[in-house]
Parts: structure tokens; sequence; C-alpha cells
């Protein structure tokens, strides 16, 4: 009989231990800098009910939604006319009520609303967890990513959004990735739409204005006209899209072209305020006004903030913005909150490509006991029992193999020392210790071997 050989679906990936050890590094950094800023742990499960999902990332994260299939008979409420139809939607919507959460921020809002009497606002949480997203693999997306998300909730203070800022700054200089922080305002962004005279189509010239990186001003300028913007308002536009400058010269040009723009001003002063609070600490990284971010999700009201590796075309490496009401849509209004979101995955393949994750990050045993035998055996056990309680990692090979053999697990696993105990070892009560780096040997003390371990 033949077998086919086992995959997985496209779009997921396997991690081994080594890629583990190297994105247990990853959370491990992000989540020390987020509890340093004092937020806490949350939870959500890995499915939410439709309803909680259905409405709040826009049409296009909809569609990207993956559904669950009801439980049992799950064409029980579907009649012959039905079925008869072929009418995908109306099918799916009978068969399915559940699906796998597209983001961390909607199941979060959700969770707020649930638990209010056991909140105390302002709320500042972080999480990470999967999410899944039905869209077409390629290099730096996948169905399946890792997001490390911190919220503050409960609070309209701009002080927020400078608080995440500084801590994206953090975790990138931490990690040793460079990055730029773009930052722009989704209120901007609708006095642009009151000014182009387009104000009820602000969402959809705003999905237009997030894709000019992947399709040029042409290509916004033909989205544009072919969901009917008219190129009088277009002309409008434009210019305000290819300002350069640096912040300060973007921002006066700003405060000129959208004067007439009561909202428009509002973000222009909410951009400035972040500005003038950001310069009170020592930023590792550039923070650039670009007024082509949009970041396409609904539910963003105010400030959105997209991080880039700086020289590495991956996509945002870290994301998100304010929103004012997402608590709303479940029944808790003028909670306002603003978050960012890191894409672990990403992060991961930008670390691995620019070679920055250490040796130290994927070893997991500092030190491994080469087994001579049944007496070395019984005798390393209680040495190694005592290297473990010196919080130092360390194992005792399985089998009475042959020494190359043993030698070869432990360059395999990246060990760096082999602790070697024979008969004369036992005799001296000493053990032979080998850096598996330098090929240096020396015999040491039980109490000596813990101290140097520790010190490496």
């Amino acid at each position: 009989m033949t077998f086919q050989k086992p995959t997985i679906p496209k779009g997921s990936r396997d991690f081994g231990p080594s890629e583990m050890a190297k994105r247990d590094y990853i959370f491990s950094v992000i989540k020390t800098v987020f509890k340093k800023y004092g937020y806490q742990p949350i939870e959500t499960p890995a499915m939410e009910n439709l309803s909680t999902l259905l409405g709040k990332c826009g049409e296009e994260g909809d569609k990207l939604l993956f559904r669950i299939l009801n439980s049992g008979d799950f064409l029980s409420n579907v009649s012959g006319n039905d079925l008869k139809s072929k009418d995908p939607v109306k099918l799916i919507n009978l068969i399915t009520e559940k699906g796998l959460k597209y983001d961390l921020t909607v199941p979060f809002a959700r969770y707020v609303v649930q638990h209010q009497n056991e909140i105390t606002f302002p709320f500042k949480r972080y999480q990470i967890q999967p999410v899944w997203r039905a869209d077409r693999p390629q290099k730096g997306r996948y169905r399946e990513f890792y997001q490390c998300d911190v919220d503050i909730i409960g609070s309209k203070s701009l002080l927020s959004e400078v608080e995440l800022i500084k801590i994206a700054d953090e975790v990138f200089n931490r990690l040793g990735i460079k990055v730029i922080i773009k930052i722009n305002n989704r209120k901007i962004l609708a006095g642009i739409a009151e000014i182009m005279g387009q104000a009820e189509q602000m969402m959809k010239i705003t999905i237009a204005i997030d894709k000019i990186e992947k399709i040029g001003l042409d290509g916004v300028k033909h989205e544009l006209l072919e969901i009917g913007i008219p190129q009088s308002s277009i002309d409008k536009l434009l210019p305000i899209l290819t300002f350069t400058g640096d912040f300060e010269e973007k921002m006066f040009l700003l405060r000129d072209n959208l004067s007439s723009s009561k909202i428009g001003l509002q973000g222009v002063y909410e951009l400035e305020t972040v500005r003038e609070y950001l310069s009170f600490f020592e930023l590792s990284t550039a923070v650039q006004l670009d007024l082509s971010l949009a970041r396409g999700l609904n539910y963003y009201t105010g400030a959105i903030i997209e991080i880039v590796a700086e020289d590495m075309k991956i996509g945002s490496i870290c994301g998100g913005g304010r929103y004012d009401d997402l608590t709303g849509v479940f029944g808790l209004k003028d909670i306002s909150g603003v978050g960012i979101s890191f894409g672990a995955d990403r992060i991961y393949d930008v670390m691995d490509q620019k070679d920055l994750f250490s040796e130290e990050t994927s070893q997991v045993t500092k030190v491994m006991f080469v087994n001579f035998g049944e007496k070395e055996e019984k005798y390393c056990l209680s040495i190694i029992e005592k290297v473990r309680k010196a919080e130092i990692s360390a194992e005792l090979y399985p089998d009475h193999s042959k020494i190359k053999k043993q030698m070869s697990y432990a360059n395999n696993k990246n060990i760096k020392f082999v602790a070697m105990v024979g008969e004369d070892e036992i005799n001296e009560n000493k053990i032979t210790l080998r850096n598996m780096t330098s090929g240096e040997q020396i015999r040491l003390t039980l109490g000596e071997l813990i101290s140097k371990l520790q010190l490496e």
C-alpha cells in the first residue's frame, strides 16, 4: 500500500523546535514590554459567533472570514428550494453560525461589553493569540498567524496613542529591527473627503487611498473613477497625497487645505498633540506623517499607526489605531479605545532573513551529560538534578551509544557544553566539561561547573 505524503493547508506553517525557540523569544520580548507599561493579559476563543464578527471589519473583512459548519445535521434548516436556488450567500448563512476570529480587536470589544462589570476602566489589556483569514497566501501573508495586541479602552486621552508608539519603539529596539513608524488620522481623511465634496463616500475613498503603495497614484485615481468619484473631486485629493516635507511642513499644508473642514482640523490638532507629547521621549525610531495611510478597517475613527521594516519589503509588521465606539455595536456606547497589533509571523520573517536571532535564542539545552554506561548513568542522575535546581537546562543522553553519536546529537541541537563523567571523574568526584564551540576541556567540581554554566 502506498501512502500519500501528508501536507498542511496553504497559508499555514509548521514550526520545529528551533523556530519555536525563536518565536518564543519574540513573544517574550513583546510580553515583557507590555507588562512594563501596566497591561494585563486576556484570551478569547478561537471561534466567535458570526453575529459578533460580521460587519465590523468592512466588506473585505467579511469575505476573508473562515466560517464553521453548524454541528450535526447542518442542512436541517435548508429547504429544497434553498438548495435549488444555489445562492451561495444565502446557503452559507443557513449552515454556519460561527467563524474563526479575523483579528483580536473585535473579540476584545465583545469581551469588554460582556465583562464590563468586572473591568476597571481605563482597561489596559494585551493578548497574544492566532487569528485566521481566508486570504490568498503569498510572501509575508498567511491564513493562520499570530497577533500580539495591546489596547487601552475607556479613555479618549491622546496620551494613550503616545504610550502605544513608545511601546512599539521599545519592542523593535529590543528585537534589533530597524523600523519606520507611520502615523495619520482618520479625521484628516474624513476632512479630505469633505473638501472633495464626497463626505458620504469617505470609506470607499480611504480603501482606495490605502492601496497607494500597491497600485500607485495612477491606480488610486483609476479606482476612484471606477467607484464614481468625479475628476473634479480627485483633483482636490491628489495634491494632498503628494505633499512633501517634514512633519511640521505637512501639518502646515494640511491646516491650509482643510481650513473649511471642522473634522479635518480636529484630526490635525490630534496629530500635532501626539507629536508634541512624543518630544518628551527619546525614541529610537523615526515617526513619519503618511497622509496615504488609511488602514481599511471600518472601526478606526482617529489616529492610525502603521510600522514597516526600514530596509525590507514585507508589508506592515505592526499597526492599529483609535476606535471611538466599537463596543457600541454590542450595546455599550461611548467607550473609546486605541490599540496596536504586532504581527509575530512577519516579525519572525524579518528577523530570520536579517539574521537577528542570536545562537542562544534557539538553544534549549545548555549542557548535555554523556552516557558512558549503567554505572555512570546512575552517578549522573544525582548531578544533573543539582544542575537543574540551579536553573541550568541540562539533559542526560538516554542511551549507551557511541560517543561520536552522542556528540553529533549535541552539535545538532546546538548544545554549547557537554559534561563527561567516566570512571576517573567518579573517583576524583569531578566532571569534565567540554566547550563544543572552542573544543576546550576542563575538569571541575560540581560547584565549579554550576558557577561556570551560570556565567555563560
